[in-house]
């Protein structure tokens, strides 16, 4: 099982046309499930800023495969063929997904070296929404300064779709941030949601990121990421 993440500068209305509804895994080989929805910057605001004209698509796969078939000649990969995407491999997970191997460890040590990625998905239970907007934002403002982020962006399709993808610099790097003592808002979020869940359905993932193409305002993270500072 892989995963892959999609995000392109589309436009309004065919960013609205990409979120209206996700492919089914029937009419892709090799598709597992998908998500689509748009982009909007982590910055702590209470009140996220959606990117209208950024598309997204997160989508889990059997096989390389089925990544090459799906970019070679679908509609939909066509239509974010001008952005950035990277290809993911499973290292981790808390939680469950459609699509996603319950075979994946849950241990949180796993041994991995370089840059890693983590993908947060939630589908919101509507009367815990404030409450998760406002624990949220607090995380949020913390993701932007932490040291060893690559990277990162949010994710949603309002109301049945929440997500975060990040690139960091280390498991250590990630795991500082996510559970870590020198900065309390992310591992309280974790608290919060475990007392009282945010969400009807959430996952928690960390990849080994590969094969990333094209860019995001002139940028591809992940190739920056990896090349030697000098």
């Amino acid at each position: 099982m892989l995963a892959s993440v999609h995000l392109a500068d589309v436009g309004v209305p065919a960013a609205l046309s990409i979120a209206r509804k996700p492919p089914r895994p029937g009419s892709i080989a090799g598709l597992r499930h998908a998500n689509v929805g748009f982009a909007a910057p982590l910055s702590g605001s209470l009140l996220p800023k959606p990117q209208l004209g950024r598309a997204a698509l997160v989508a889990f796969w059997d096989d390389d495969d089925a990544i090459d078939a799906f970019l070679a000649d679908h509609p939909l990969a066509r239509k974010l063929a001008g952005g950035w995407r990277v290809r993911l491999q499973p290292l981790r997970r808390y939680g469950s997904w459609p699509g996603l191997d319950d075979e994946i460890t849950t241990a949180r040590h796993v041994e991995h070296d370089g840059v890693v990625a983590a993908v947060t998905l939630g589908r919101p239970i509507a009367s815990q929404f404030p409450r998760f907007i406002r624990t949220s934002a607090k995380a949020e403002a913390s993701v932007v300064g932490a040291p060893g982020l690559l990277w990162t962006s949010g994710i949603a399709r309002p109301p049945s779709f929440v997500a975060t993808c990040s690139l960091w610099e280390s498991p250590r790097a990630l795991a500082t941030y996510a559970f870590g003592a020198r900065d309390s808002a992310h591992p309280d979020a974790i608290a919060e949601g475990e007392a009282k869940p945010f969400h009807h359905e959430q996952a928690f993932v960390r990849f080994r990121p590969y094969g990333a193409q094209g860019h995001l305002e002139g940028r591809n993270p992940l190739a920056e990421a990896l090349v030697p500072a000098v």
